[in-house]
């Protein structure tokens, strides 16, 4: 792998959420000081916007450490197209709440109970719903129900709302959400990072699992770098990540323009970043940037439930952010092959200049073997994709 090759403890540029590489930007700052202020009103909703990548979901991982769960009692919920009945019994089990059945009734008063019992022990409560582009308005009205529960003249929960730049738009303009918007006490739009700031982010995630300057990265590549990737973190570590796997490969200590070249080439070839820095999944306009069409609360006549992927007008923002989750998945895992690749030509050299091979033979073994399960995965992966753009569907969940 190339983290064992460069000597790091870990892989800093992974696709999933991590506080522990959390690096604050001007934005983040900036979203930070809304939260700050938001949370500290203790009610209503605070609405964080931003796009794909941006991220949203490690600025709220981050938040989390920082709360006294003495004070504080979170529940978290990431939305998928819920109605408002669904919305309500995802947000008692969010909370730990057990409700027998699909009654609504029974949801709503052993939320409200849970909150009662909160607040006789000091807590306050806050329920954070990710991907907020996905609900109905029902749901966003039932959320809105939520925050009036109070004990005598305090609230009793607040609401974090995170979506994409389509759900500001939704929000501000939807003429049945005038009494949630009234509610809205703090709100900031997630941008990408400035291009100052690309390098300090790519060095802050190495320096968090112990590089010590291996490998360098040529002085110009941070430009194009920006570029590629407009400022967008999780596309960031998606090329950076693609950059060492080449380094290791290849075994250089220096990160340079042609070698970025070469990964951008690779990738637009593999549909999954084009070259030059226009958005980077499958095409234009698609899972890279917000969708031009309409969203499923904001449409009163929108699509229809089965539209073909390539029809990019129609594509709902649910299915652009399902994609993308696909296309992060492919490529883990292919970064995982090709890590193991680099593995596997490595234990090769050591078991050729070795005089005891028995130890270096079973090491192979089980690499060819996750070789195997790698390829297997991917060609996974790769067969849903494909399945969902020659039929329309939507995609299947990735095993």
């Amino acid at each position: 792998m190339f983290d064992n090759y460069y000597s790091l403890t870990g892989r800093p540029f992974q696709l999933t959420p991590d506080p522990a590489f959390y690096f604050e930007s001007a934005t983040h700052r900036k979203a930070l000081s809304y939260l700050g202020y938001g949370m500290a009103q203790a009610e209503g909703f605070i609405v964080i916007t931003g796009e794909v990548g941006a991220g949203k979901s490690t600025l709220v991982a981050h938040l989390m450490k920082k709360i006294d769960p003495e004070r504080l009692t979170v529940g978290q919920v990431v939305t998928s197209n819920l109605d408002g009945k669904e919305l309500v019994h995802i947000a008692a089990s969010s909370f730990g709440l057990q409700v027998d059945g699909h009654d609504k009734a029974a949801a709503l008063g052993a939320i409200e109970g849970f909150l009662h019992a909160e607040a006789r022990e000091g807590r306050r409560c806050l329920l954070v719903v990710d991907e907020s582009q996905n609900l109905s308005v029902e749901a966003l009205e039932e959320l809105r129900m939520l925050s009036n529960f109070q004990l005598g003249a305090h609230p009793l929960l607040q609401v974090l709302l995170l979506g994409q730049p389509e759900f500001k738009t939704v929000l501000a303009g939807h003429q049945s959400l005038e009494q949630l918007r009234q509610r809205v006490i703090a709100t900031h739009h997630l941008e990408a990072m400035e291009q100052a700031e690309l390098q300090p982010y790519i060095e802050h995630r190495l320096h968090c699992v112990g590089w010590q300057g291996n490998p360098r990265f040529a002085p110009g590549i941070f430009g194009d770098l920006y570029d590629a990737t407009d400022g967008i973190p999780r596309r960031v570590n998606q090329i950076v990540t693609r950059l060492l796997l080449l380094g290791a490969v290849e075994q250089s200590e220096l990160i340079d323009e042609a070698m970025l070249a070469s990964v951008l080439t690779e990738m637009a070839r593999d549909n999954a970043a084009p070259a030059n820095g226009k958005p980077h999944a499958v095409t234009q306009g698609f899972a890279g940037q917000s969708a031009a069409g309409p969203v499923k609360h904001a449409a009163q006549c929108a699509a229809s439930d089965h539209v073909m992927p390539h029809d990019m007008d129609a594509v709902s923002g649910g299915e652009q952010h399902r994609l993308e989750e696909m296309l992060a998945h492919r490529d883990a895992q292919i970064a995982e092959l090709q890590q193991a690749v680099v593995e596997l030509a490595q234990i090769e050299r050591r078991r050729q200049n070795a005089p005891d091979l028995s130890d270096l033979n079973r090491e192979m073994e089980m690499m060819q073997a996750r070789l195997e399960e790698q390829e297997r995965t991917v060609r996974h992966v790769l067969t849903m994709l494909i399945e969902w753009i020659e039929s329309g569907e939507k995609p299947r969940a990735a095993a």
